[in-house]
C-alpha cells in the first residue's frame, strides 16, 4: 500500500510544477502594465519574504549550521528565479521551458558529484524517458534546434542549471529546516535582482497604477510562497534525480496554458513529448511511493 508520507512530496512537486508552468501569464500582464521583469521580481519576492522573516527570526541559529552551503543555495536560487522570469518575458513560453528543463541533466551530474547518489537501472530508465520527451518536444524546426539562439534562450539554460544546483543544495542542507532554506532562497533572489538593477541603471521607480503594485504583491505573497514551499518540501524529502523528473510536468502545464492563452500552437511532436514526460513523472512517483 502507498504510504501517505511518501506520496505527499510527489503531490507537492506536481503542484509547484503546475504553478510554475502558468506563472508566465501574470508576469506578462504585469509587464504589459508597465512593471518590468526585474522590478516585478523585487516586488513579488519582497512580498513573499516578509511573512517568512517570522520563522527565520525564531530559527536564525540554523544559519550557522551550514553557512557555505546556504550561501551557494541563495546564489543559485537567486539566479534561477531572476533569469527564469526574464526569460519567459523575453521568449516563447514553450521554448523557454524546454531549455530550462534541460536541468535534469545538470541535476543528475551534480547529485552524482556533490551527493554521491547512485542510480539503478529503473532510475536510468525514468531519466531517459523524461529526457527523450524533452528532446522530442524541443526538436522542431519551427522553434529551432536544441541550442540557445538568443538572450532569452541563454537565460533559460542558465536558469535551469542554477535550478539543478539549488535543488542539490536543498537536498544537501539537511540540518536546516525548510522554512529557513526557503527564506534564504528568497534573499538570494532579491540580492541578484537588486544587483542586476544597479548594473543596468534601472532603479528609477516605475510609474504604474496602484492596482499593478497590489497585483504584484498578491502574486508574491500567495503564489511565490506556495510554489517555493512546495518545491523546497518535495526536494527535501526526495532524491534529486526523482524530483527533477517530476518537476518536468511544468513543461506540460506551460504548453497547455500557452496554447489556451496565446497564439502559440502546440504540435503533435510536442504533445508526444509531453506524454512521455507525464509517464516518466508517474514512474518516478511510483518509485518514490514504494521506498
Amino acid at each position: 500500500m502507498t504510504k501517505p508520507a511518501a506520496v505527499l512530496p510527489v503531490f507537492s512537486l506536481l503542484l509547484a510544477a503546475t504553478l510554475w508552468g502558468v506563472i508566465w501569464y501574470p508576469l506578462r500582464l504585469l509587464e504589459t502594465a508597465g512593471l518590468g521583469g526585474l522590478w516585478t521580481t523585487l516586488v513579488i519576492y519582497a512580498a513573499a519574504l516578509l511573512p517568512g522573516l517570522v520563522p527565520l527570526a525564531r530559527r536564525c541559529g540554523e544559519l550557522r549550521l551550514q553557512p557555505g552551503a546556504l550561501l551557494v543555495l541563495a546564489l543559485a536560487a537567486g539566479w534561477c528565479n531572476v533569469a527564469f522570469i526574464l526569460a519567459v518575458l523575453e521568449g516563447t513560453v514553450v521554448r523557454v521551458l524546454l531549455l530550462f528543463y534541460l536541468s535534469p541533466i545538470w541535476a543528475v551530474l551534480l547529485a552524482w558529484l556533490l551527493l554521491g547518489e547512485r542510480f539503478t537501472r529503473r532510475v536510468v530508465g525514468v531519466f531517459g524517458l523524461a529526457l527523450a520527451g524533452a528532446l522530442i518536444m524541443l526538436w522542431d524546426p519551427a522553434i529551432g534546434t536544441p541550442w540557445p539562439s538568443g538572450p532569452g534562450d541563454w537565460l533559460a539554460v542558465s536558469s535551469g542549471l542554477a535550478f539543478a544546483l539549488s535543488n542539490v543544495m536543498v537536498r544537501r542542507v539537511q540540518r536546516v529546516s525548510v522554512p529557513v532554506k526557503t527564506v534564504v532562497s528568497w534573499l538570494g533572489v532579491l540580492a541578484i535582482a537588486a544587483v542586476w538593477l544597479a548594473l543596468t541603471g534601472g532603479f528609477a521607480l516605475p510609474h504604474v497604477g496602484t492596482g499593478v503594485w497590489l497585483g504584484a504583491l498578491a502574486l508574491g505573497a500567495i503564489g511565490i510562497v506556495v510554489m517555493t514551499l512546495s518545491v523546497q518540501y518535495g526536494v527535501t524529502h526526495m532524491p534529486v534525480h526523482r524530483s527533477a523528473v517530476i518537476l518536468l510536468f511544468e513543461l506540460v502545464a506551460g504548453a497547455v496554458s500557452s496554447s489556451l492563452l496565446t497564439e502559440e500552437v502546440i504540435h503533435t511532436r510536442e504533445w508526444l513529448g509531453g506524454g512521455l514526460i507525464i509517464l516518466a513523472a508517474y514512474w518516478a512517483a511510483r518509485l518514490q511511493a514504494r521506498d
